[in-house]
């Protein structure tokens, strides 16, 4: 499988090169406008330099879009519109309506089209061997905590536009939360969502964007998801992951390093396989090639980011009208 990367001074970049490797795939191409961050990533990863999109496209059997949420947009479309399948990360746009486009585009097309979002992979694995078991029952509520350290680290790796609102759509929940807002509506199964509650924390580090956010969300069954998303770790090399379902019989954990479950049924705990959050990418290449192979959807949909995006908005939305 040879692999087009696009945006390589995304600050995923490596992360996403790391998993192609990983997955037995080629780095057949990168390109950036950005100067000298194509020629940084063939270095670590293979490859050539693309002298442009439309070239860093050619003769390619997946695409890999970076970048800021606009470029994202951009590039996807043209990429989507070649007839590649993609890999595109997060967010796609400042608003759930910006991809839209996209959405058209692969509906038209016929193309795969999958999103960057690793975290639920293991989590829904898991759930989904204990339901065909009949040892799930039905769920009551979940907790997705994901808190990073000060957004500081954002002007470190250059990528400060992170912290801009009108580009990258707001801060930590639309940066962070997605992952957890994503999970949530995973687990509920295409039911409908309604955002009981959206509260932004006190400003701590003097951005224009929030440094955490707390939403609550209730499915039609009464289902809740708590997502917690923040800056506000005290560290620049750590942070906090801790993701929560409990059902009637089972409650699993992630901690990030490991995966627990707890049983009634059987009053067992169980420590899981996981794979740890800083090579979860892997996870993502991995199951993106497996799925296009066997002709399978993407496990998160252009479609299903989009949802996401929408009740995004909507907390957006609730916050401004509460100040």
């Amino acid at each position: 499988m040879k692999i087009a990367f696009l945006g390589v001074s995304h600050w995923h970049a490596t992360m996403h090169g790391e998993a192609a490797l990983a997955a037995g795939a080629v780095s057949a191409s990168a390109w950036d406008p950005t100067p000298g961050a194509a020629e940084s990533f063939v270095g670590k990863f293979g490859g050539v330099v693309a002298s442009s999109l439309e070239k860093a496209l050619q003769n390619v059997d997946l695409a890999v879009v970076m970048g800021r949420p606009f470029e994202i947009a951009e590039r996807g479309l043209a990429a989507i519109e070649s007839g590649l399948p993609v890999l595109v990360e997060k967010p796609v746009g400042i608003s759930a309506a910006a991809s839209d486009v996209l959405i058209e585009a692969t509906e038209r097309k016929g193309t795969f089209a999958a999103m960057a979002l690793p975290h639920g992979i293991g989590m829904m694995a898991a759930l989904h061997d204990l339901d065909v078991s009949g040892r799930l029952g039905p769920i009551s509520h979940s907790h997705f905590r994901l808190i990073n350290g000060p957004p500081q680290r954002y002007v470190d790796d250059d990528v400060s536009w992170v912290l801009e609102p009108n580009i990258g759509g707001g801060g930590a929940l639309r940066n962070l939360g997605i992952h957890g807002v994503n999970a949530f509506l995973m687990l509920s199964g295409g039911q409908n969502i309604e955002v009981i509650s959206a509260s932004f924390g006190r400003p701590i580090h003097d951005t224009e964007v929030e440094d955490y956010a707390a939403v609550v969300l209730r499915a039609a069954d009464g289902m809740l998801g708590l997502i917690e998303a923040g800056y506000t770790f005290a560290s620049m090399k750590r942070g906090i992951f801790e993701w929560r379902v409990s059902s009637r019989n089972a409650t699993l954990s992630d901690f990030g390093d490991r995966l627990t479950l707890a049983t009634l049924d059987d009053e067992r705990q169980l420590d899981l396989p996981v794979t740890p959050t800083a090579r979860r990418y892997d996870d993502v290449m991995t199951d993106t090639l497996r799925r296009l192979a066997e002709g399978l959807p993407p496990a998160v949909s252009l479609a299903d980011s989009r949802r996401a995006m929408a009740i995004i908005d909507q907390c957006y939305a609730l916050q401004g009208a509460s100040t």
